[in-house]
């Protein structure tokens, strides 16, 4: 009898938790849908910004090519002597600061760990490596090492906001100015299906202007190729224009990989629950089963002792 009650105990927490796991999951679909909308709502803005970033840079990379020797020989070297905005300004790697994107909360299959796996790999990569850590989990994992954490920002994702992004860019942008960093690279995981989400590594400074060129991606890449190769007029000046449109892009490329790391967190944690649900299904019934066995079981052994206790009396 106790084996059985051990049972039920057990086939009753496993309910619990299998209606726990199909909530959050239906909870996940919710918020998973919201988060494709914002996405698809950015992309015709992504589309241009891309457009207009890779022509400007393009220009401007020119431009300071073909004034470099004259600045060199006059003794004024420098990007910003040559007409180079310090946001394209490329130097050696030797310092590193590093944006890792992770979730606030777990129970998401491989999503935080994924990240985290690929951060430490890359951490060794170069001379010097400072974090920059968007999420609780991130910031939970790096709190007990001994890498430099230049900030961890934590609760980002209860509702990711285009305020937040440009805070964290603007951070960013007057490191880079200020030489304290020779690149910054982010690492996040990509939403591409509720079932696909790719850990993906990109160079955010200095503004590449090849992937720039490319940004808009998918139907649109090819657009935005041709818009390169179209000369534009411009009001005020192109460098007056470039010097708002480059921090900008860097502000949107930092909220971009934020939706782009929370839809993918939605649709892990969807997943993970979905699979945890069809567990609990599963395990329900094998218990079942062994409950039923159980009790047959003891069924058939009161009957045995019933009728050994009658043949008995009538002997």
């Amino acid at each position: 009898m106790a084996n059985l009650l051990d049972i039920k105990r057990r086939i009753r927490s496993v309910k619990n938790t299998q209606q726990l796991t199909k909530a959050m999951k239906m909870i996940s679909a919710v918020k998973l849908r919201r988060s494709q909308e914002h996405i698809l709502a950015t992309r015709p803005y992504a589309v241009e910004l891309a457009k207009v970033t890779a022509k400007l840079a393009q220009g401007a990379r020119a431009a300071a090519l073909d004034a470099e020797p004259e600045v060199l020989d006059a003794g004024e070297g420098g990007p910003e002597a040559a007409g180079v905005h310090p946001l394209l300004e490329v130097r050696p790697e030797n310092r590193v600061l590093l944006v890792v994107v992770s979730g606030d909360r777990g129970l998401a299959g491989s999503f935080n760990a994924s990240v985290l796996r690929l951060a430490q790999k890359e951490t060794s990569r170069w001379e010097t490596v400072e974090l920059l850590l968007l999420g609780k989990k991130g910031a939970d994992f790096y709190g007990r090492r001994s890498i430099p954490i230049r900030k961890a920002f934590r609760d980002l994702f209860t509702r990711v906001t285009y305020e937040q992004a440009k805070a964290i860019a603007e951070d960013i942008a007057a490191a880079y100015s200020a030489g304290e960093y020779d690149a910054v690279y982010v690492i996040y995981n990509q939403f591409k299906s509720i079932a696909s989400q790719e850990l993906t590594e990109e160079r955010l400074l200095p503004i590449p202007v090849a992937e720039a060129e490319g940004a808009a991606g998918g139907e649109h890449g090819e657009d935005a190729e041709r818009e390169v190769g179209t000369d534009y007029l411009y009001e005020p000046s192109p460098d007056a224009i470039l010097a708002r449109i480059l921090p900008r892009y860097v502000t949107f490329q930092v909220y971009r990989a934020l939706l782009e790391s929370q839809a993918a967190e939605h649709a892990a944690r969807m997943t993970a629950m979905d699979s945890a649900t069809s567990n609990a299904g599963e395990m329900i019934e094998k218990l079942t089963l062994n409950y039923n066995r159980a009790r047959q079981a003891a069924i058939t052994t009161e009957l045995i002792e019933v009728v050994s206790g009658a043949n008995a009396l009538e002997g």
